[in-house]
């Protein structure tokens, strides 16, 4: 729901690539990442035909899990905003392939013809906003020293897809520097490479009612999100949280028994089941209390991004003294 782009790309690209490897294998020359054709021969359509489809059956199915992961994205920041991305990194990507294959050749002397053909290039740069703005929620340990996350899964299908053929750390490498610089405040290249407002709403108007889907009607409402948009994004996330939640309570009894867990019910009441949110009249004396601890507007802005109000994130942090991790897993348990 609320993501047509990232179910146009699934679904499209896919059934593309499904059919070159199965039925129409003749045509497949035409999606060949060609190095040598586009620099000698001038073949400039390749760069579309062979950065797009994926030759591979392997790299469909990884790439295709991981723009269903990615698809938060789009639902945080919208379609025309997720696509701009998407036709920036695309863009720039191209460019930084063919300059990463003339570095090899003039370093290593390796000479590369062709690059592994698809979408590779922005589904790489995804990573970095991945990175940098989803929160890393630990979910369990394994052999008691190596951390799994809700990330994992996620990381572990870019490395499937990294080690899928011979050169394809070349578009990896690439898309990350792409998503980088796509990324940067000081580059300034998303206000360049953008989708224009008259081409979002064409394609809004054509595209969009045929690759969007009903609003779900049978799962439980969340109601916790600042806007309607992050309330949809949690109910999509719902059973994916409950796992977490579960893993989050076997956590906070290893931690009691460690003496280091926070006693929450002592600091402020369950968030989930005031009242008023503010507390305008149910104050608790300040008697004996110490002043509260500085808050980080920017953990405070991913706590939002993920759907809490801002009173919870603050007094979540608050108590947990600025740890984004235990602040989160408190929310996500109550």
């Amino acid at each position: 729901d609320k993501a047509p782009l990232s179910k146009s790309l699934l679904l499209v690209l896919s059934a593309i690539s499904i059919l070159l490897t199965l039925l129409f294998q003749h045509y497949q020359k035409f999606f060949v990442y060609n190095l040598q054709a586009i620099k000698e021969d001038f073949q400039i359509w390749r760069l579309v035909c062979g950065r797009t489809i994926c030759l591979d059956l392997k790299d469909t199915f990884c790439s295709s899990l991981l723009i269903y992961n990615f698809r938060i994205f789009e639902r945080r920041y919208g379609s025309r905003k997720f696509s701009s991305f998407l036709l920036g990194v695309w863009m720039l990507s191209a460019l930084f392939d063919l300059l990463l294959v003339e570095i090899t050749q003039y370093i290593f002397g390796i000479t590369i013809n062709s690059l592994p053909s698809g979408f590779l290039g922005p589904v790489f740069a995804l990573f970095v906003p991945f990175y940098s703005s989803i929160p890393r929620v630990q979910v369990t340990r394994v052999l008691g020293h190596f951390s799994i996350t809700n990330k994992s899964l996620v990381y572990i299908l870019g490395l499937q897809l990294l080690t899928s053929g011979s050169y394809i750390w070349i578009l990896a490498l690439s898309g990350l520097i792409s998503g980088i610089c796509y990324s940067s405040s000081m580059l300034k290249v998303h206000r360049i490479l953008c989708v224009p407002r008259w081409v979002a709403k064409i394609f809004s108007w054509t595209l969009e009612p045929v690759f969007s889907s009903a609003e779900p009607t049978n799962e439980v409402r969340v109601g916790m999100g600042a806007t309607v948009d992050i309330q949809r994004q949690q109910r999509m996330e719902f059973l994916d949280r409950q796992i977490m939640m579960s893993q989050v309570a076997q956590m906070r009894r290893q931690r009691q028994q460690q003496g280091g867990m926070i006693n929450w019910n002592r600091l402020f009441p369950p968030l989930r089941h005031r009242h008023n949110a503010n507390y305008q009249d149910h104050r608790p004396s300040e008697q004996g209390i110490p002043p509260p601890t500085e808050v980080s507007e920017e953990q405070v802005a991913r706590l939002m991004e993920m759907g809490f109000s801002r009173g919870d994130a603050l007094e979540a942090l608050r108590a947990s003294n600025n740890d984004l991790n235990v602040a989160t897993n408190f929310l996500l348990q109550h």
